[in-house]
C-alpha cells in the first residue's frame, strides 16, 4: 500500500505530527455531520521511541571545538596496510585558510551562542547581526533558496558579547563584506545548500568534534541546547528561552523539564557572558605554558 510505503519513509515525529493533523481534520469533519465519525479514532496510535535527556555540551566543550576548527590539525595519511601497494606514512595540510577557519568557528559559536537552527544560519546575512541583538527573519530550503523560519514568525535573540566578537573578527578577516552578503556563502556569493552544510559536517564538524575528545559526535544542532542551558543557568524564565530559541513554551517546557529542575535547587545563578569568557581563557592559558615550555 502506498501509505505503508511513505510511513516506511519518514521519521516517527513527521509521522506524529501528520497523523495528529489528519484526526483534527476528521474530528471537525464529524462535528460537522459531513462523516459518520472520526475514523482515526480506531487506529491505534504509534508508539513512541525513547530518547535519553538532552544533556547540553558546555562551554568548555564548545569552546574545545572551537579551537580545533580554528587551528585544525594536518591529516594523516596511514602508511599501506601488508598486501597493498607500496605507500609510507604522510600528512596533508588542513583543509580550507585561516579564513575559512575562523567561519568555522563563528558557525559553531551562532549555534551554541544564538540557538540557530542549521537552516537559519544558512539564511543568515550580517546586517541580521545588530549591536546588541541577532534578527532571525529567514531560513532556508535545501536547495538554498529563502523560506520562513519554522514558527512562521521572526526573533530578536540576544547577541552575547563573546559572540559579537567572532562576528567582528570574522568581517575583519573577510575584508568587511557588505552588509548584505551572506555569512555562509559559496565562492560565487550564492548561499549554501543542504549538501554543502552535510560536507562540512563531515568535513569540518566531524574531525572536530574528535580532536576536541568526544566519544560521540553529536548534531551541530544538538549546539542550540547549549543556549537553552546557558539561559536556564542564569535564571531566565520559560518563556523567555523559549522565544530566544524560537520554541512554544510547551515544547520547551518538556524537551528541558530536566534542567529546569536542576537549576531550580541550585541557588546559584552563572552569567553566560563570563562562563564562556573563563571557557576560552583556559585555552589562551594553556598556550602561554606551552610556550614558556
Amino acid at each position: 500500500m502506498a501509505g505503508c510505503a511513505c510511513e516506511g519513509d519518514a521519521n516517527p515525529g513527521t509521522i506524529r505530527k501528520a497523523r495528529t493533523f489528519l484526526s483534527s481534520v476528521l474530528r471537525h469533519a464529524a462535528e460537522s455531520e459531513a462523516i459518520p465519525g472520526n475514523p482515526l479514532s480506531l487506529v491505534r496510535a504509534p508508539q513512541q521511541s525513547h530518547h535519553d535527556a538532552i544533556e547540553p555540551l558546555s562551554p568548555a566543550t564548545v569552546e574545545a571545538i572551537r579551537r580545533a576548527l580554528l587551528e585544525p590539525a594536518p591529516r594523516e595519511i596511514a602508511a599501506a596496510r601488508p598486501g597493498q601497494r607500496s605507500r609510507r606514512r604522510y600528512e596533508l595540510p588542513p583543509p580550507g585558510t585561516p579564513q575559512t577557519w575562523r567561519r568555522d568557528a563563528l558557525i559553531v559559536s551562532l549555534l551554541a551562542y544564538a540557538g540557530l537552527r542549521p537552516g537559519e544560519l544558512r539564511a543568515l546575512r550580517l546586517a541580521d547581526v545588530r549591536e546588541g541583538t541577532i534578527l532571525v527573519q529567514r531560513a532556508a530550503n535545501p536547495d538554498g533558496s529563502v523560506k520562513a523560519t519554522k514558527t512562521q514568525h521572526g526573533r530578536s535573540v540576544r547577541l552575547l558579547a563573546p559572540l559579537s566578537q567572532d562576528v567582528r573578527e570574522y568581517r575583519l578577516a573577510s575584508g568587511r563584506p557588505p552588509s548584505s552578503a551572506l555569512l555562509l556563502a559559496d565562492d560565487a556569493g550564492g548561499p549554501w545548500d543542504k549538501t554543502a552544510w552535510q560536507l562540512w559536517r563531515v568535513d569540518r564538524w566531524a574531525p572536530a568534534c574528535r580532536a576536541a575528545g568526544l566519544d560521540q559526535v553529536p548534531r551541530p544542532y544538538d549546539l542550540r541546547h547549549s543556549l537553552a542551558s546557558l539561559l536556564l543557568a542564569e535564571g531566565r524564565q520559560p518563556l523567555y528561552g523559549a522565544r530566544q530559541l524560537g520554541h512554544s513554551l510547551a515544547v520547551l517546557l518538556s524537551t528541558y523539564a530536566h534542567l529546569i529542575d536542576e537549576y531550580a535547587e541550585s541557588r546559584q545563578r552563572i552569567d553566560a557572558e563570563a562562563e564562556i569568557t573563563k571557557a576560552r581563557s583556559i585555552w589562551c592559558v594553556s598556550d602561554v605554558r606551552q610556550t614558556v615550555g
